[in-house]
């Protein structure tokens, strides 16, 4: 259900986020928690269900983001560093899949891979207008 409000995840059908929801799991960290340290090697994403997040990079505020956001995307396609550091403000309640789990799940789901790239090629058309107009 959470999923289904999830932009990386708005074209994957019930059947799809069902199978998402499965491979990975809800915890909660407190106030304060790191939950993504920018340099770091990522191996899993974060879907904010309840709670804010601040995001920065190189110690700058970018942005704070709240129920439905997903943070540490990139780790579920590769092994690059982090690029930001992202924080609890608050406690939050969160989803997190881990890289081997979510290529379980494109294994076996091989349209959800063409759906979030999609969602991934539209998030990068909108940081290029934003960036160079």
């Amino acid at each position: 259900e959470h999923l289904a409000n999830v932009s990386l995840f708005s074209g994957c059908s019930n059947k799809e986020l069902q199978a998402v929801a499965k491979a990975g799991d809800e915890i909660t960290m407190t106030a304060g928690t790191v939950i993504v340290d920018q340099g770091q090697m990522g191996r899993e994403a974060f879907v904010v269900l309840d709670g804010q997040v601040t995001v920065k990079r190189s110690g700058r505020k970018i942005t704070s983001l709240g129920a439905g956001a997903v943070v540490g995307e990139l780790s579920l396609l590769d092994h690059g560093p982090r690029t930001a550091t992202v924080t609890c403000d608050t406690d939050c309640n969160l989803f997190v899949i881990d890289q081997r789990h979510f290529r379980g799940v494109l294994e076996h789901n091989p349209a959800i891979a063409m759906k979030l790239l999609g969602s991934l090629a539209a998030r990068i058309r909108d940081l290029d207008r934003q960036s160079y107009g």
